[in-house]
């Protein structure tokens, strides 16, 4: 009889659960995953908020003993992006034609197995690393760059991650999120040198050319200058990228470069600064840097307003942190 009663048991079970749609048999799974980790969830060990494009987003340092994350609250990244809080990213990227954009990291995983589950100010939150949103949007961006690729409803996320990621580079969230949980002010010396070392490299490159000429026409456009095309260009032009790219490429990065590539007694450096940045991390971080500035002088108009939006989208160390 009892037999009975439990097998009548699971016949009800599997009836309910047919009835339900994915995403509520998802969200079911997720609630006992939580549940069932509930008393395992490590807890920041640094929080602090970060303002992008008027939004504030709840952030994190947590050391797990093999390295220092830098996280950001998944819920709000999803109001960021979306402007709509409610539900995850999951159902984004599930788009079809948006397959070959998505970041390797977020491919066929689930939100549990792409985020980190942390207690914030003693709440429960999925978070992302820092690093994750710039991805995402650049899964927008390249949609668009390949054209034809996004359908209208997702043309407005496009332009929202185009906001967000000229206010934001990977080349600035890790400093941005030590900046406002604190953590920099404790942040061992070896840990800068250990980032500084993956950037940097002990001995000189070859020459490729890694500035895009769209680079120096918008310069000479945002200026009034006319532009002929020859390298020979103004000096002040070299204090330009000093000021736009290096200093603000990441923490350290233009003193480090500045000490392994000294000026002569002429004033003169050996090489270009660029040519000692690592291929696998310090170019990447260079290129990705140049694609936002880029995109911030397109849609100024003058100098003077370019000035404003970088110094607003990558301040300088002392700057102040609101990005937009």
């Amino acid at each position: 009889m009892e037999q009975m009663k439990d097998e009548s048991k699971v016949k009800g079970a599997m009836a309910r659960a047919e009835k339900l749609s994915a995403d509520q048999r998802k969200e079911i799974s997720r609630k006992a995953a939580t549940s069932r980790w509930h008393s395992d969830i490590p807890a920041a060990n640094y929080t602090g908020t970060l303002s992008i494009a008027d939004t504030q987003i709840p952030c994190a340092i947590y050391d797990n003993g093999d390295r220092v994350l830098r996280l950001i609250v998944q819920r709000e990244v999803v109001g960021l992006l979306t402007m709509n809080k409610k539900g995850d990213l999951d159902r984004y990227l599930q788009a079809q034609n948006l397959q070959p954009y998505i970041p390797e990291k977020f491919k066929n995983k689930s939100l549990e197995q792409a985020t980190f589950l942390l207690k914030i100010n003693g709440k429960r939150a999925f978070c992302y690393e820092g690093e994750d949103i710039v991805d995402i949007c650049k899964m927008y961006w390249n949609a668009r760059k390949a054209g034809n690729v996004l359908l209208p409803n997702q043309q407005q996320l496009a332009d929202r991650a185009e906001v967000i990621i000229t206010a934001l580079a990977k080349t600035g969230i890790v400093g941005l999120i030590d900046e406002a949980t604190g953590y920099q002010q404790i942040r061992a010396k070896d840990a800068l040198q250990a980032y500084l070392s993956s950037i940097l490299l002990k001995e000189l490159a070859a020459w490729v050319r890694r500035f895009p000429e769209e680079f120096f026409i918008e310069i000479y456009r945002l200026n009034g200058w006319d532009y002929t095309g020859t390298h020979f260009r103004p000096s002040i032009i070299g204090k330009y990228i000093k000021d736009i790219i290096y200093e603000r490429l990441g923490p350290g990065v233009l003193a480090e470069l500045e000490k392994i590539n000294p000026k002569n007694e002429k004033g003169h450096r050996h090489s270009q600064h660029h040519r000692w940045l690592t291929e696998d991390v310090g170019h990447p971080m260079l290129a990705q840097h140049l694609y936002a500035v880029i995109g911030l002088m397109r849609i100024s108009k003058t100098w003077k307003e370019f000035k404003s939006l970088i110094s607003r989208a990558y301040p300088k160390s002392g700057d102040q942190l609101s990005l937009f």
